[in-house]
């Protein structure tokens, strides 16, 4: 479905990838693991060209997309979910809903694709004309996942979904992962918790300084000595 080849990515004259080669199956969750800077969110930036590649090629469902623009990536059927949720904080919840949506003019795919999202995220549904930015981190989170499930995407995006929430919705989120993955939608999961990526996923890339140095099962990489020591907390 999604098959990147030997990108490289550039800010400046720092190279942030560096030949990076991947590749995601349909109806597959994929995890790229790493550290702070590693180059997990370069990758996704470069996929929906938020940041253009040096050199390399991008491919989604055999087309070549590698200079695509952003619009037209969002049109072929991928949707990101940025780190930091990035809702509009001084627009409803509605509003932000109906942003996702900006590319589907039929109004019965529109409120059929809303009960979609409302029953992944029921708390939505009673914050309609909340401002955004008044929302718990959590339910921004849900808030941007179901802004993204709007463009009716084939390859959702996620960019550390975990980052800065409760252990209690961190797993109530994983969960909601797992159920649209299951409703036919493919996955690439970006996250620093590798424990509950792995767990989750089909496959898992492991990033260092701008290259992958590991890719397995991820049931293997659940079991691999080095990825416990470096990124499960194991000793």
């Amino acid at each position: 479905m999604l098959v990147l080849e030997n990108i490289v990515t550039h800010y400046g004259n720092i190279q942030a990838l560096k030949g990076i080669s991947l590749k995601i199956n349909k109806g597959e969750i994929v995890t790229i693991i790493g550290a702070n800077g590693a180059g997990k969110t370069t990758t996704l930036k470069t996929i929906c060209s938020l940041v253009k590649p040096t050199s390399g090629k991008i491919f989604f469902e055999g087309n070549d997309i590698t200079s695509k623009h952003t619009s037209d990536i969002v049109e072929a059927g991928i949707a990101l979910v940025p780190e930091g949720r990035r809702v509009f904080p001084k627009m409803t919840v509605m509003e932000n809903l109906s942003l996702g949506a900006y590319l589907n003019n039929d109004r019965n795919k529109i409120k059929n694709d809303l009960e979609k999202v409302f029953d992944l995220f029921p708390v939505l549904k009673n914050r309609l004309k909340q401002v955004s930015g008044t929302l718990s981190g959590g339910e921004q989170q849900m808030l941007a996942m179901g802004r993204a499930l709007m463009a009716r995407p084939k390859l959702l995006l996620l960019d550390e979904p975990s980052m800065g929430l409760a252990p209690k919705i961190v797993s109530n989120i994983f969960d909601i992962i797992q159920q649209i993955n299951s409703e036919g939608t493919t996955i690439l999961l970006v996250e620093q918790n590798a424990q509950m990526a792995l767990s989750i996923a089909n496959k898992g890339y492991v990033m260092e300084t701008g290259r992958f140095i590991l890719e397995d099962s991820a049931n293997t990489l659940l079991n691999n000595e080095e990825v416990k020591k470096a990124y499960l907390g194991e000793s």
